[in-house]
């Protein structure tokens, strides 16, 4: 999938978790990286999946439309676009995410930016271990396991 000019994150993979963290054209950086790689390996634990690795992308909204138009031949603005990579059913992805329209989610939401981008973090997640959000079952079951994913992270997971 797509690779230019990604920063990585210097600890991005401290405590032999295969989740990495990269930065693309964007001034942000996460907090409590360890625990939130931790919580996303236990994600697929619960989900009964096997984890490989995952590498999550920070960008801009201009390249993800770049990547949505190249990819998936989509000319809108979205916030995620997950590639699962997995040639068996161990599972290996890329997540890019557009820290410009989690911005922009978070204040139509009315929510915090951090709580939105755990939200779209966790469902690119749920995208490698299956779930889909195409029809309206679908979307109503993925809201479902983020709405759990984010409030038991938001109550136990994230300090």
């Amino acid at each position: 999938m797509p690779h230019s000019s990604v920063i990585p994150n210097p600890d991005s993979n401290r405590g032999g978790l295969n989740i990495c963290f990269f930065y693309q054209d964007v001034k942000f950086s996460l907090a409590n990286r360890g625990k939130l790689k931790r919580y996303i390996q236990s994600i697929f634990k619960k989900e009964g999946k096997k984890l490989i690795s995952i590498n999550y992308i920070f960008c801009t909204d201009k390249a993800l439309l770049k990547i949505n138009r190249q990819f998936l031949n989509h000319n809108f603005y979205t916030d995620i676009i997950t590639f699962d990579l997995s040639e068996t059913s161990s599972i290996q992805g890329e997540i890019y995410i557009s820290i410009d329209r989690v911005k922009d989610n978070s204040k139509t939401l009315g929510t915090s930016f951090k709580s939105e981008l755990h939200r779209v973090i966790f469902h690119g997640a749920l995208h490698l271990c299956g779930y889909k959000d195409k029809r309206k079952v679908e979307k109503d079951k993925m809201r479902e396991k983020e709405e759990f994913y984010l409030s038991f992270y938001q109550k136990y997971g994230s300090t």
